[in-house]
């Protein structure tokens, strides 16, 4: 019998502890349910079954190998190619060459001997490479090579075969533009150090050309300069051809550095030249001789007149040379006038920049097609010596004038060039840009060390 005792109740209440309301004791059926069920899923059988109890379901297919005597069938079939390379040896002979690039072919060789054009293969100098396209007998299908053409390029010489035909034909070849840089240490001399860095002695002597105005390269060199330059070179078919020109330079000498770079790029006012990283050019704007080989017969200075036999002041240089010889412009410039002019007989005046100008006196005659209002570049012909006017023998008269009035040109203080402005400095920029980044290339680069004496 189920003890009523109030006593035992929560509160005041008379309704026993475990007695509640109808909710509650739905929920409290629910979560018994559950949990019979949860032991029931724990204790009878997993949900799924064990993976390792799974069949395993093998399938097996055979596959067909290809027949390895069709497959050579078919390739014996096919038109083969061999390819070879050779170089040309001392005391090689077609026989010997033509063996070596796997050709035997006796008609072959005698076309070779008997073509004008393909005859050039016998008169390869040592190391001209040469190839050669044979079947699988060794009949030759086409052979190329390169032969000089006389002018510092090539041209590609090709020998073909249609059946039992050959032809020779020769085409301009474009040669391969590379640009190379190099580093040198002075140890002895310039030129010791350009063989040893393996630089061409034609770009070794642009060096001395780029620098020579700041440096004394027989007596200003020391034990430890170095030198920096970026130039083309030419190849083809791999081959070295030529070097071509330094594209930059930079020498440290002592304590001073110095750096330039080439400029020609197409829309340029000024041509091509060498400039410093900031635009300046580093080429003088006049040359202090229009002639290549002259004597001065007559300075800037008093004198008395030959024909009048007064004193007067010579107000320019007298260039003894014999009549004909060639006449240079001294600086880039315009033609003010050209024909003739009182005593000067013949002359020609070029105004250049900054108010200069140049007078050339008793010229023989004036360079074909010279007109007033045409540039002229700075070594440019534009007459021959003579004796024109008032003169009493064959000799150039040179005037060098600054605001019309003369100067002697022995004397002056010869200004460089115009420096880049405008649309070409901007272009020059990026040029300097690009070389800047390669020297800074080639001084992080390790040079051998000089051992300390």
């Amino acid at each position: 019998m189920l003890n009523t005792d109030k006593n035992l109740g929560t509160g005041s209440s008379s309704k026993p502890f475990f007695v509640g309301s109808r909710k509650s004791r739905i929920l409290s059926a629910t979560a018994l349910f559950l949990a019979v069920c949860a032991f029931g899923a724990a204790g009878v059988a997993p949900m799924a079954p064990d993976a390792a109890d799974l069949p395993v379901r093998t399938i097996a297919q055979e596959l067909e190998i290809p027949s390895l005597a069709a497959q050579v069938e078919s390739l014996q079939a096919g038109q083969q190619v061999y390819l070879r390379e050779e170089k040309v040896r001392a005391g090689d002979t077609l026989a010997t060459l033509l063996a070596r690039l796997g050709v035997q072919d006796d008609a072959a060789a005698s076309f070779i001997k008997s073509d004008k054009l393909a005859y050039n293969v016998l008169q390869l100098k040592t190391g001209r490479r040469v190839q050669a396209e044979t079947d699988k007998s060794g009949l030759l299908q086409r052979l190329a090579t390169s032969l000089p053409d006389g002018n510092g390029g090539v041209r590609n010489l090709v020998i073909t075969r249609d059946g039992d035909r050959f032809a020779a034909t020769s085409v301009d070849a474009v040669p391969e533009r590379r640009v190379e840089m190099h580093s040198g240490l002075i140890t002895s001399s310039l030129f010791a150090a350009t063989d040893a860095a393996q630089i061409p002695d034609s770009v070794a002597m642009q060096i001395v050309e780029m620098f020579s105005t700041n440096i004394d390269f027989a007596s200003d060199l020391r034990r430890g300069d170095r030198f920096n330059v970026i130039y083309e070179t030419f190849w083809q078919n791999g081959e070295y051809l030529r070097s071509g020109r330094v594209l930059a330079g930079e020498f440290v000498n002592g304590a001073n550095k110095y750096q330039s770079v080439w400029f020609d790029e197409p829309g340029s006012k000024q041509g091509g030249g060498y400039y410093t990283f900031d635009g300046k050019s580093l080429k003088k704007a006049f040359l202090k001789s229009p002639l290549e080989f002259s004597r001065v017969s007559s300075g800037f200075s008093m004198r008395v007149h030959p024909i009048s036999g007064k004193w007067k002041r010579h107000q320019g240089v007298d260039f003894a040379a014999a009549t004909g010889t060639p006449v240079k412009a001294a600086g880039d410039g315009v033609v003010d006038f050209v024909g003739v002019q009182g005593g000067y007989g013949n002359v020609v005046v070029l105004k250049h920049w900054n108010n200069y100008s140049t007078a050339y006196a008793h010229l023989s005659r004036f360079a074909a097609g010279l007109k007033k209002g045409m540039k002229v570049s700075q070594g440019e012909l534009i007459g021959y010596v003579g004796s024109t006017g008032w003169s009493t023998g064959p000799h150039l008269h040179y005037e060098f004038r600054v605001n019309n009035e003369p100067r002697d040109p022995m004397r002056i203080q010869v200004p460089n060039a115009q420096p880049l402005a405008g649309a070409d400095l901007q272009r020059f920029r990026t040029v300097a840009s690009e070389m800047r980044h390669r020297f800074a290339l080639l001084n992080n680069a390790d040079l051998p060390k000089l051992a300390s004496k």
